[in-house]
């Protein structure tokens, strides 16, 4: 029998496994940055699995014989798709955090095993849970000293040659020099020599450069190690930078080859060195070590600063949201012509929109591949349309599309679930309308929540989620995840989710000028799913007769909510006052830049509930 592309991929990576003497491996996605969305060249888990999301892992174990030989590890948002991508002869599911990879191991590797992994790809915390795991096992975790993937991904893609680009000080808000001078105040309070910043939004936000080295993100690949004295060392491939970029730069910022950054750690030996195991890969602590560096685990210092916008940034958000809730509010529009019709898919819907975006003016990327699914691909949360699943709009369903533009100015975020109309105007069942009822609630009970200064996104996850508890429902994923200026449309370190299990950022303060999502959701697998996003941003409250300080959200996103799957009986009049105040705020934004059926059409989503 011959065997699919990616049964072959696993045969020769077991090969390899064997020619080096390793028991299995471990595939994680990420790259040496430990990003959230990764280049080509990094996808190496897609083009051994076939998995497309955007977090998971993968064990290979060398022997085929084992049973279980080899398994996916995924969290709530990617039940239903690892299911379909991945080939269940081939993997055990495993979910997160239920389990881990470092727990598979110890239970199914054999006794004595040799397990490999990628020091570039993996934190420390993860190399050291899993080494404990393995040696209970009597075996070894081993870092490769090339990655075994590489060897047998034949036209595995080069890192890509984009330039970098300024980030202009009129966008940015605050000068790079601003920002270095208090990362080495931070540095001189914490004792500290230097740090080394790993993570690629926050070298673009501390030096005020952008890049397109990753799909949906503009970051450009490099390091940077910045000192006390206000001076910095930035790492990156020779190709990527211009003239501009070394004038923006200036005397202060010392720009080295990419491939010298290992050196440039060896170069730190007996200082004090921060670094943050939430960024930085197992074997950038691993050489610091060797070379002599006093390494201290320390927070990324642009990340709190990175996440509180100044008004500069606040205000330019602003203008891309209401540029976008045009295009979104096209797009919507267009959406209630043709898809009755029942010709519209999943990808033509979703390129429509793109286009939208793209007349809109000046974008440069998507910030996430759109979600854009119907019918059951819409309880998916996190799915991604491909040319082989695309379905139709059916009438008669629900459509749900998630999507984002990176504006110079800004990047967006936003969800709406639609209702697919009939020719004969057929109504959503009741079961439909309870649940988007109820996911609007969670989204207004975040939406007016006010609190005292010290609450955490922990602390607020319940009320999104009390309307639909009450009915005994809930959904997998959390409400709401920071959003960037022009950077990664997923940023920390504020979050809003269970604290359960002290998942990163719920335990994080919410503080004026982060930006945050809205988006409760719930998903009937097999038929629909709903989600309703807005971006909020956190701001100071005046109460009458408060006693300290309290903050609230102040909404960011304006495009209609479909009102066809409103059960409005199940609705506050308080409820009912909020849905009025916001899409009046809808229409005096969006209408000045809609004209003819599409204007006709905002204004009748804009009446009065």
């Amino acid at each position: 029998m011959l065997m699919n592309t990616h049964e072959a991929r696993l045969d020769a990576l077991r090969k390899e496994l064997k020619s080096r003497g390793l028991d299995g491996f471990v595939i994680p996605i990420s790259d040496e940055h430990m990003s959230e969305y990764v280049g080509g060249y990094a996808q190496r888990l897609a083009w051994l699995t076939g998995f497309g999301g955007s977090a998971g892992t993968a064990v290979v174990l060398t022997d085929a014989a084992l049973s279980p030989a080899a398994a996916m590890f995924v969290d709530g948002r990617y039940t239903l798709q690892v299911r379909d991508q991945v080939d269940g002869r081939f993997y055990a599911y495993e979910s997160v955090p239920q389990t881990s990879a470092a727990e598979w191991l110890k239970q199914h590797a054999p006794q004595g095993a040799v397990i490999g992994y990628d020091a570039w790809l993996h934190g420390s915390k993860w190399v050291e849970a899993a080494d404990a795991a393995i040696a209970a096992k009597g075996g070894k975790l081993i870092a490769v000293e090339t990655n075994p993937i590489d060897t047998v991904w034949e036209d595995q893609p080069l890192p890509s040659p984009a330039l970098a680009f300024v980030q202009p000080d009129a966008l940015a808000g605050v000068s790079s020099e601003a920002k270095r001078a208090a990362v080495s105040e931070w540095l001189a309070e914490q004792g500290l020599d230097a740090t080394v910043v790993t993570a690629l939004d926050s070298i673009a936000w501390l030096l005020n450069i952008r890049g397109a080295d990753v799909d949906r993100t503009p970051v450009a690949l490099s390091y940077v190690i910045a000192r006390k004295d206000g001076t910095a060392e930035l790492f990156i491939a020779e190709e990527k930078v211009t003239p501009e970029l070394r004038q923006h730069l200036g005397n202060a910022v010392k720009i080295a080859s990419r491939d010298h950054f290992v050196a440039g750690l060896d170069a730190l030996a007996g200082l004090r060195v921060g670094l943050d195991p939430q960024s930085a890969v197992a074997a950038i602590f691993e050489r610091l070590h060797q070379s002599g560096a006093i390494v201290v685990e320390a927070n990324d210092p642009c990340v709190l600063p990175k996440a509180i916008k100044n008004a500069v940034e606040q205000q330019g958000h602003r203008d891309a949201q209401h540029r976008d809730g045009a295009a979104v509010s096209r797009f919507l529009h267009w959406l209630s012509v043709e898809a009755p019709k029942g010709t519209v898919t999943e990808m033509s819907a979703s390129d429509r929109l793109h286009a939208l975006r793209e007349a809109c003016g000046d974008l440069r990327d998507l910030s996430f591949d759109t979600i854009s699914g119907a019918g059951p691909n819409a309880a998916i949360p996190h799915y991604r349309v491909s040319d082989e699943s695309s379905l139709t709009l059916a009438p008669g369903s629900i459509y749900l599309v998630d999507s984002g533009g990176q504006y110079p100015d800004g990047t967006t975020d936003i969800t709406r679930t639609v209702w697919v109309d009939t020719p004969t105007g057929a109504e959503p069942t009741a079961e439909m309308k309870d649940r988007f009822t109820r996911v609007l609630k969670g989204h207004i009970a975040i939406a007016t929540a006010v609190f005292p200064k010290g609450t955490t996104g922990g602390q607020l996850d319940v009320l999104a989620r009390h309307a639909l508890w009450s009915a005994g429902i809930d959904y997998a994923h959390g409400t709401g995840h920071g959003v960037g200026s022009f950077l990664a449309v997923h940023e920390g370190p504020q979050r809003i989710a269970k604290p359960a299990g002290g998942q990163a950022g719920t335990m994080q303060d919410l503080r004026p000028g982060m930006i945050i999502s809205n988006e409760p959701g719930y998903y009937k697998s097999g038929e629909f799913g709903i989600r309703i996003e807005n971006l909020v941003l956190v701001e100071q409250r005046d109460i009458a007769g408060m006693e300290g300080e309290y903050y609230g959200f102040e909404t960011l996103t304006f495009v209609p909510i479909e009102r066809r799957l409103v059960d409005t009986a199940l609705l506050t009049p308080a409820e009912i006052a909020w849905w009025n105040d916001y899409h009046a705020q809808v229409h005096a934004i969006i209408a000045p830049q809609l004209e003819g059926e599409a204007l006709a059409w905002l204004d009748a989503q804009c009446a009065a509930l």
